[in-house]
């Protein structure tokens, strides 16, 4: 079977996607019509299908992706160049419930986890060091190179040690320092972590016992407090005391087989190209529609990404109230860029628009894909904390450090994040790389755990779901995702206000 070299996503579209570079002069056979292209055009990139007049919509996943800046031709290379985002400020939506079964048989699947005493499952167990203020970022990492090296010659289950360093707990108002504060308590809190430090310098606006409280009924024996200032004498020596005692509890952890029901997993994109929306995407939305049905739970973010497919998970909400929250979330996040005196629609990087994304709209209805066709079961605010299984949109940029860290800190223990550009970062908890092309496969191995692009080399969806939702379990069942493999971990925390 000869492999396709271009593709028509929606029977509407106006455009074709190049699976492969497209010369000048060559054609392509559409909906019974022979069309020359008229450029050479890149792979990803978008050709028009049908002529267009100055200012009518170009239609991609059966929407429009914007408007066409000139009259064009068919045969044309669609890009940022010729094609205007239809994107402005703020809007009022109609609820127009859309409700589409799944049809997906529950399996009963498992992973191996580590089962928490109030009932949360971990994929990991790490012991980690969580400052209250940058201005001990040193000592925690201090600490945790020691442990390092003292249980490097033991035996024991635990995965990794991490001091998670960041800038902020003083000089912050308002939000600012909630959304920090929220965080940290989060990270505190998250089953990943067999045992936690908390390590505080004392006289921060971030104040430690403060922050304690934040916790709620936490687990006294596994989360200790230090605070450095009211330390006579060496801090090094007794936070080492604490985290050996730490140690001792956490290393008796096992894992143990539990339902995929326990399994929660953020959904992310970054450094998309034109086959994002093809392979990738659709491919996690494929695996967040499973886990969905099998009583997982996934979590949506990068607000601004939505813009231009808003409407589209506004009406997969459950309930009204549901949808009026993704309303005021979407809403909230083009106030803020207007306060910024920044356009709502301008936002597909150098990267995105050299791999074929041309508008905001564009990338949207290719992000939206990785959450499938799941009914919307929760809305988070930024900092917020997993109450409900299911689909779940959190409030949060489209950053990927900032928004990996949002995903991770509500409640996710890994996360999906699809990529046509590459990216080697992860957050503080696993962070799977999926290729959305075989190129970036072959120039970067070692940043990739999965390569959705074997859908352009002639594989099908069904044959590589199956893989996929293989490799996740996989992974939470203890394999290492290659940011871990590499030693690339980090947090980033949403910043909007003053710096004292």
């Amino acid at each position: 079977m000869k492999q396709a070299t271009y593709l028509k996503i929606n029977p509407a579209d106006s455009v074709v996607v190049c699976l492969q570079e497209k010369k000048q002069g060559d054609v392509i056979e559409i909906d019974g019509k022979q069309i020359t292209v008229l450029q050479d055009t890149p792979a990803g990139h978008k050709i028009l299908i049908t002529d267009k007049k100055q200012g009518e919509n170009i239609i991609k996943y059966g929407y429009p992706i914007g408007h066409a800046l000139e009259d064009l031709k068919a045969g044309q290379w669609v890009n940022e160049n010729n094609l205007k985002t239809n994107l402005s400020g703020t809007l009022e939506y109609t609820y127009q419930p859309v409700n589409e079964a799944l049809n997906i048989k529950k399996e009963n699947r498992t992973f191996k986890g580590y089962v928490r005493k109030n009932g949360e499952v971990g994929v990991r167990n790490e012991i980690w060091i969580v400052p209250t203020v940058g201005c001990v970022n040193g000592i925690a990492e201090r600490l945790a190179n020691q442990l390092k090296e003292e249980i490097n010659s033991q035996s024991s289950n635990i995965d990794a040690v991490y001091a998670w360093h960041h800038n902020y707990g003083c000089s912050q108002l308002s939000g600012d320092h909630e959304n920090t504060r929220k965080v940290l308590r989060d990270i505190c809190l998250h089953p990943n972590a067999g045992a936690v430090l908390v390590l505080s310098l004392g006289c921060e606006n971030n104040q430690p016992d403060e922050f304690m409280k934040m916790l709620g009924d936490y687990d006294k024996q596994r989360i200790r407090l230090l605070v450095t200032q009211q330390v006579e004498g060496d801090e090094v020596a007794e936070g080492m005391k604490i985290l050996r005692e730490l140690y001792h509890i956490a290393s008796q952890d096992k894992r143990e087989e539990v339902s995929v029901s326990k399994l929660r997993v953020g959904l992310k994109c970054g450094g998309s190209d034109g086959f994002s929306g093809i392979t990738a995407n659709p491919l996690v939305g494929e695996f967040s529609d499973w886990l969905v049905a099998q009583g997982g739970t996934s979590i949506l973010t990068e607000v601004p990404e939505m813009f231009g497919a808003e409407t589209i998970l506004m009406n997969r909400c459950e309930t009204k109230e549901l949808f009026e929250q993704t309303v005021s979330m979407v809403n909230n996040f083009k106030e803020y860029f207007l306060s910024h005196g920044e356009p709502v629609g301008e936002n597909p990087s150098p990267g995105n628009k050299a791999g074929g994304i041309s508008t905001l709209e564009d990338k949207a209805l290719g992000c939206t894909q990785k959450c499938g066709r799941a009914p919307v079961s929760g809305v988070l605010e930024y900092g917020d904390r997993l109450q409900t299984n299911g689909l779940n949109l959190l409030s949060a940029p489209g950053n990927d450090l900032v928004a990996s860290t949002a995903l991770a800190s509500a409640g996710c223990q890994i996360v999906l994040f699809t990529t046509g550009r590459g990216t080697p970062f992860g957050t503080f908890v696993p962070t799977m790389k999926i290729a959305t092309n075989p190129t970036l496969v072959q120039r970067k191995p070692q940043w990739v755990d999965f390569s959705a692009g074997q859908l352009v080399e002639g594989r099908t969806m069904q044959e590589l779901v199956p893989e996929f939702i293989d490799k996740v379990l996989a992974v939470a069942s203890g394999e290492l995702a290659r940011n871990e493999e590499n030693g690339y971990r980090e947090i980033s925390i949403f910043k909007n206000g003053v710096t004292l």
